[in-house]
């Protein structure tokens, strides 16, 4: 057993955040966790890449491999059960239709015109968050904080400077988590520490850098749900909105993935010393062709069958990752980060 977990690579993981869109990332973990090949020293996480990380750390320290698929499967069947009460679900016509989005849902056009108007402190004046609740009632975060399987590093956007704050496993509460998935619309800001947070997507998704500074491996996958790049021009005031919203999100990745190039290059040339500066191996788990056709909307779609959906495209499209790229592990970047990225 000793010699087995030798042989294992050893890989970070950046998950983005995304909303239900996280249940990709669920079946993505799924096969990487069914790999006895890997070991996973390190995840980036925000929003409900934050979720899915916490959640399977928890798992990880109840029962190992076995723990963190039955804690993963636990959270989002939660998820989708506090999501039967929510104001946004599929009516009959869309689930007749096989329809994902929800844009001309009743209850999202409702609180898309209320939220135009009205800010989070004024129509939740409660503060009340499910989420927020699901995770205090399933998660156990002495486990969490004490987790010695796998280092986390949760972002979230400071409101007051601007700033990114990377929590670590002995910092973690259900807030910060909480913190990490608060988009302002939707939520009032989380305080910490007399600080006020917002959704980590803003100034990292993921953060990259505490992996490359806290992390042995050089081998970092991004769990990608946020399209790069769309090839038709948006033209309906929602397709606008939905693309500045994936351009928002993915450009701190962006900028993070420039830097690494270019100390790629230094290395390459021997500009710079090796004993300082780490060759970062770079490799994607990119967003199903599928789900490059659904909307932001669908991102507050919690309905089981859709998540069960995503969770499928997010087990294929691991497996074909692992049968493309394992043996780039260790060895080479497998993305273009000049073609991807600059």
């Amino acid at each position: 057993m000793a010699g087995q977990q030798a042989d294992r690579k050893k890989v970070t993981l950046a998950l983005q955040g995304g909303g239900s869109h996280g249940a990709f990332t669920w079946g993505v973990l799924e096969t990487l966790l069914a790999d006895e090949r890997l070991q996973i020293e390190g995840i980036s996480g925000t929003s409900a890449g934050a979720m899915n990380a916490t959640v399977m750390a928890e798992g990880l320290m109840q029962n190992g491999r076995q723990g963190a698929l039955e804690s993963l499967e636990r959270f989002w069947s939660r998820v989708s059960e506090a999501g039967r009460f929510a104001p946004m679900i599929r009516t009959p016509l869309d689930v007749a239709a096989d329809r994902w989005n929800m844009e001309v849902q009743p209850g999202y056009l409702l609180f898309d015109l209320v939220s135009r108007f009205l800010s989070p402190y004024q129509f939740n004046p409660m503060n009340f968050n499910p989420l927020l609740e699901i995770l205090d009632n399933q998660v156990d975060f002495d486990l969490v904080r004490g987790c010695d399987q796998v280092q986390l590093f949760i972002s979230a956007t400071n409101v007051a400077t601007g700033k990114i704050r990377v929590f670590r496993n002995p910092e973690l509460t259900p807030k910060a988590v909480m913190a990490s998935a608060c988009l302002p619309h939707l939520f009032q800001a989380v305080e910490i520490d007399g600080q006020p947070y917002w959704d980590g997507g803003y100034m990292g998704n993921p953060a990259i850098y505490p992996l490359i500074y806290n992390c042995e491996s050089r081998d970092v996958v991004i769990v990608q749900i946020n399209p790069i790049e769309r090839y038709n021009e948006p033209t309906t005031t929602p397709e606008i909105v939905d693309r500045l919203n994936e351009i928002t999100f993915n450009s701190t990745l962006m900028r993070e993935m420039r830097a690494i190039h270019f100390v790629g290059k230094l290395l390459a040339h021997h500009k710079v010393d090796p004993s300082e500066y780490k060759q970062v191996l770079m490799h994607r788990v990119d967003v199903a062709a599928e789900m490059r056709e659904l909307g932001a909307a669908s991102k507050m779609n919690a309905d089981w069958t859709f998540l069960n959906h995503l969770r499928a495209l997010g087990q294929n499209r691991g497996k074909a990752w692992l049968a493309a790229h394992y043996d780039d592990l260790g060895q080479r970047t497998s993305i273009d980060l000049e073609a991807d990225y600059l």
